[in-house]
């Protein structure tokens, strides 16, 4: 059974991890857990708890902003004129393995999950995500991730409304 954790290095092997994107392995290899010990990002991985070492994928969240001009105009007319708080998703992989798999629509919906809560307890609008090219932005759209204005390699996903105050 598949299962979401905060990355840690003394469970997880990190090495074996790769993904086929330079960039996405050398910052599980080398910066993951530097950049989470620093408060800069948190890295979450799923494994297979047959395997609890072994990671099949794994997304980083953090606290954003966005410049409300960058929204859609619908959106924008609902909100304050200066930059909204939001989370991001800086980075999303799957290993090379695991392609075919279903592991990135996991990935997101862990993800939205995880901000849906956090959202109880810290205002935040919508999830943000920089898609490395045209087939990253292609999948994230596919998930109702909408283009910024000025900015379309960068995507977000409004969070809806609050369950608390309806």
């Amino acid at each position: 059974m598949l299962e979401e954790q905060v990355f840690d290095v003394r469970v997880h092997d990190r090495a074996s991890f790769h993904c086929g994107v330079s960039a996405l392995d050398d910052f599980l290899h080398k910066y993951a857990a530097q950049q989470s010990s620093k408060g800069i990002n948190t890295v979450f991985v799923i494994v297979d708890d047959a395997a609890p070492s072994k990671i099949l994928g794994f997304y980083t969240l953090s606290a954003a902003q966005i410049d409300v001009q960058q929204l859609s105009d619908t959106e924008r007319k609902k909100l304050p004129r200066y930059p909204v708080p939001c989370f991001r998703m800086g980075r999303l992989a799957r290993a090379i393995e695991s392609r075919g798999a279903g592991l990135g629509e996991i990935l997101i919906g862990c993800a939205v999950d995880r901000c849906l809560h956090a959202r109880s307890l810290v205002g935040a609008y919508a999830l943000l995500v920089d898609a490395k090219d045209e087939e990253a932005k292609f999948f994230y759209e596919q998930y109702g991730f909408i283009p910024c204005m000025d900015a379309p390699m960068t995507l977000y996903l409004p969070l809806g409304l609050s369950l608390t105050n309806q």
